[in-house]
């Protein structure tokens, strides 16, 4: 009989990351670790069972301890498998010449195992952290190959960021309202009932700017240094130009707090003047460009321009 503690651990999510596994058989008690530069949690917590089953002879009595629900509830109660097809596969050959009992333990609550386990992983993640932190500028941020707003169990979660250093970010975002001639001239005269349209729409961009958490799920909270918004009422184009600048100095970007900026401004355009031009149309909202973080400057062509 053998019992196997697992813990998997990950400097950002994805990130540098380690796995581990505690080994024990009767009296004896083994352990063995590693990790991988850029992957996930999950994906870790799975490669710690695989190297822990991997370690045991085909045939043994196993039980499986580990503090992930995604782990042990997809091996027990069949959560569905909607990533990681290729750990699975490699788990499911392993479970197959085995007899493997698997059991949650609750993490952090004095299992002396488990926390040699979890301390083990977090090392070797810490440690391909470091090296990471040392390699090129141009190869740190690669295109992420999978949607970075899902977790591992296909469920909707906000980036975790917290293994990024903060820098100076700016983003810059544009958008337009076309409409007929006369409404613009009437723009221009200030000849708009509900006022001045260009100046309450600057404030209205600004103020969504700032609110922009509030808006669109997911986003995180930012200190934003400045955000300005440009207005023109532009004949030769026949519509009114947005253009949003957003900055601040944190570990993600402010490309949604400019295009919030100018999706808002755009609606009071639209709000203000619909009374006299029901047929304007918004559009071609789209960032512009960016600079800041791991991933330097890049604009809206630019390939591998990861957003938050």
């Amino acid at each position: 009989m053998t019992d196997i503690y697992t813990d998997g651990a990950c400097s950002g999510n994805p990130g540098p990351g380690g796995w581990a596994a505690v080994l024990v058989e009767g009296e004896g008690k083994r352990a063995i670790s590693g990790g991988e530069d850029r992957t996930t949690n999950n994906r870790m917590e799975l490669m710690a069972a695989i190297r822990g089953l991997e370690a045991t002879a085909p045939g043994s009595e196993v039980t499986v301890h580990s503090d992930s629900s995604y782990l042990v509830n997809t091996m027990t109660r069949g959560w569905k498998r909607n990533v990681n097809a290729d750990l699975w596969a490699q788990l499911d050959d392993l479970v197959a010449g085995r007899r493997v009992t698997w059991a949650w333990v609750k993490g952090h609550a004095g299992n002396p195992l488990n926390e040699e386990a979890d301390s083990l992983a977090f090392r070797e993640s810490q440690a391909r952290a470091g090296r990471t932190a040392e390699a090129p500028a141009a190869s740190a941020d690669p295109p992420a190959p999978y949607l970075t707003h899902v977790d591992e169990s296909g469920r909707a979660s906000m980036v975790d960021v917290g293994g990024k250093p903060p820098t100076r970010r700016t983003a810059v975002a544009e958008g337009r309202v076309a409409m007929r001639g006369e409404t613009l001239r009437l723009i221009r005269e200030d000849g708009i009932r509900k006022g001045d349209v260009l100046a309450v729409a600057r404030v209205a961009g600004i103020m969504a700017a700032k609110r922009t958490p509030d808006l669109v799920p997911l986003c995180h909270v930012l200190p934003l240094d400045s955000v300005s918004v440009d207005l023109e009422a532009d004949g030769s184009a026949g519509a009114v130009l947005i253009r949003a600048t957003a900055s601040t100095t944190a570990r993600t970007g402010v490309e949604m707090e400019a295009l919030t900026a100018v999706a808002a401004a755009a609606l009071t355009v639209y709000d203000m003047c619909k009374a006299v031009d029901r047929g304007m149309r918004v559009e071609g909202i789209r960032l512009v460009s960016k600079s800041g973080g791991r991933s330097g400057a890049r604009g809206p062509e630019t390939p591998g321009g990861r957003q938050r």
